[in-house]
Parts: structure tokens; sequence; C-alpha cells
């Protein structure tokens, strides 16, 4: 039952984390920083937990990403900023964009604090050993507000979840372009968004597309075999096993009264199309799902 609420949670949670990288709150926070273009803003906001590093640090925390990507930005940011700032920033900005999307009642609301109340308890449950990002994020402060306590207790099970997600594709032998193109083979997102945003070359897809076709996962089409649908599934599912500590300690009932209380907070985000269709983050079930336009 925890692997089943854990996939049904980050359903749910990973829109609302997503205001720091798709709200215009968020892009104006970054270049009031001085941080120059999305990208800089991206991984300065997103890695400043964990402190000053460098591009290869988190080029293997964040996996998918070309080095190139990720050297553009670090450490020149740390040049415009601080990590300290930068995660005031972080949160300043989805205080605004919160502030904005669910309205003065519904960031006072008792049903707000609720789903705080049972994030928070649920994130400082997650097991974080050789998790980096979601340690880096566990151990920050615990906000006043509870719709910034509910977003940062989000992030740190969403970061927790990714380092998990991250441990089973090297299990898996799935390098960062092999993963990406199983996901989107797996029509969980799409394939030129993820190589042209994560700054990978045609020909490096290609020939991680020919490495799974020797591996018998995917067909001469570009869809995937019985063998590789398999491989997919369990990569899935011990994603999902991974991150269910947090959830088994808060309690089914908690856990599901959680996933109640966010429903509509994420369907908000997506209703607002905040998050990209064929989104990296493999959305594709839950609130996503139902709120596609009609023959999306």
């Amino acid at each position: 039952m925890g692997d089943v609420l854990a996939r049904a949670l980050w359903e749910r949670y990973e829109p609302v984390h997503d205001l720091v990288y798709f709200a215009p709150e968020a892009h104006r926070a970054a270049e009031d920083l001085g941080l120059r273009g999305f990208w800089m803003g991206y991984f300065a906001l997103r890695a400043a937990p964990l402190g000053p590093v460098t591009a290869p640090v988190v080029t293997g925390c964040f996996y998918v990403f070309h080095p190139d990507r990720v050297a553009r930005a670090l450490p020149d940011a740390w040049g415009y900023t601080t990590p300290a700032d930068a995660l005031t920033a972080r949160l300043a900005a989805v205080d605004a964009a919160m502030r904005r999307l669910y309205g003065p009642d519904g960031v006072a609301s008792g049903a707000m604090t609720e789903a705080a109340d049972l994030a928070w308890e649920a994130a400082l449950a997650a097991d974080t050993a050789g998790r980096v990002l979601g340690a880096a994020n566990q151990a920050l402060d615990r906000p006043h507000q509870p719709h910034l306590r509910l977003w940062q207790a989000l992030t740190t099970l969403r970061e927790h979840r990714g380092d998990g997600h991250v441990a089973v594709l090297v299990a898996h032998g799935l390098g960062p372009v092999e993963a990406m193109v199983l996901k989107a083979a797996a029509g969980e997102s799409d394939a030129t968004l993820q190589r042209e945003t994560r700054k990978w070359d045609l020909m490096t897809w290609q020939a991680a597309e020919d490495a799974l076709r020797e591996r018998g996962w995917l067909a001469g089409d570009g869809s995937l075999t019985a063998a590789g649908a398999a491989v997919h599934e369990d990569v899935e599912a011990r994603t999902d096993a991974a991150a269910a500590r947090p959830w088994k300690v808060l309690g089914e009932a908690a856990a599901a009264r959680l996933a109640d209380l966010l429903d509509p907070l994420a369907r908000t985000v997506l209703d607002a199309g905040l998050v990209p269709p064929g989104n990296p983050a493999g959305l594709t079930g839950g609130p996503w799902e139902s709120s596609r336009p009609a023959g999306g």
C-alpha cells in the first residue's frame, strides 16, 4: 500500500513543487538576484540547499543534464548571488505564486495548515541516507507560514523520490540519455523537449536509442518492446518502493488525507497551464491526466 500511496502523492505534489521552475514569480526572483537566463536561475534555485557547489556535483545529482548545460550556470551563479540569498528568493517567489494561485483565503485556510503539517511530518520521516538532494532540503529550517511549510516539505519529498529514482536507474544500467529515451518511449514525456532542454545532441540521443535496441528494449519504430515495457514498469515500481517510507510512517489514512488535500492544489497549477505538456517529470496520471485538454 505504501508504494501505491507514493505514486498517488507524487502525482499531486509534483505540480505544486514545480511552481519554483515555471511560475513567473520564480523567473523574476532569479532575475532580481542577477542570474542570467532561465537555466542559471533553475540551477541556482534548485541547487541552493547544497551550498556553493560546482557544476560536476550538480550534474551528478540532477543526472539527466548534459554537463555543458550545468557548466554554463555553475559556479558562475555564485558570483551573482549566494546559496543563502537564493534560498530566500525562491521561498519568496513561491510565496507570491501560491498567494496568486490560491488567493489569500486559500493560503490562510485550515486545509492548507492541515496539509502543511501532514507533509512536514512525512518529510521528516524521509530516509535520506545516500540521498543528497533530499537530505539537503530536509535540513532546511521549518517555514512559519503554512503554505511555505507545505511547499518546502513537498520539495523535500520530491527530491527524496528523485534521489531514489536515480539510484534505480543506475542499478538498471540506464545512463542519463538512455533513461530519458525509455521515459519518452513509454509516452511519459516528449523526446524532443527532453533532449533539447537537457542539451543533448541528436547523435548522442540516437546512440542511446541504439543501445536500448541492442538490449532488446526498444523496437525499430522507437516504441518499447515487451521487455522494454517490463523494465520501465520495474523502474517505476522500484522508484515507488524507494519513496514509500514517509507514507508508511505517516500512516495510510493520513497519507490518503494529504492526497485529498493536495488534489485541488495540484489541479489549480495544472489548469493554469504552468507545467508544459510532455513535461520532463513524466506526469501522466492523477490530476495531470484529468487536467489535459480534450484530445490532448
